[in-house]
C-alpha cells in the first residue's frame, strides 16, 4: 500500500474544492475531518476548521504545484 502525505490543510470547502481540481488533474486524494468523526462518534476532536488532504507519495510535486496555483489565484 502506497503511503499518504497530508499535503494541505484548511476549511472543508476549501479542501473539498481542492480535492475536485487534484481529481481533474487525475490525482486522487483523501479528505480527513477530525471534528466531523468526532461529532459522529460521540466527542469532539480537531477543530471545525481544520480538514486535512492527503495525496499518495507519487502525486505529492504535482499536487504541491496544483495547490500552489489555487492560492496564487486566490491572491489575485
Amino acid at each position: 500500500m502506497e503511503d499518504l502525505v497530508n499535503i494541505y490543510s484548511d476549511t472543508e470547502l476549501t479542501v473539498s474544492h481542492l480535492k475536485n481540481i487534484l481529481a481533474d488533474n487525475g490525482i486522487e486524494s483523501m479528505i480527513k475531518n477530525d471534528f466531523e468523526s468526532g461529532v459522529s462518534a460521540g466527542f469532539v476532536a480537531g477543530s471545525p476548521s481544520a480538514v486535512d488532504l492527503f495525496v499518495f507519495a507519487k502525486d505529492v510535486n504535482r499536487a504541491q504545484e496544483i495547490i500552489e496555483n489555487f492560492k496564487n489565484d486566490l491572491q489575485k
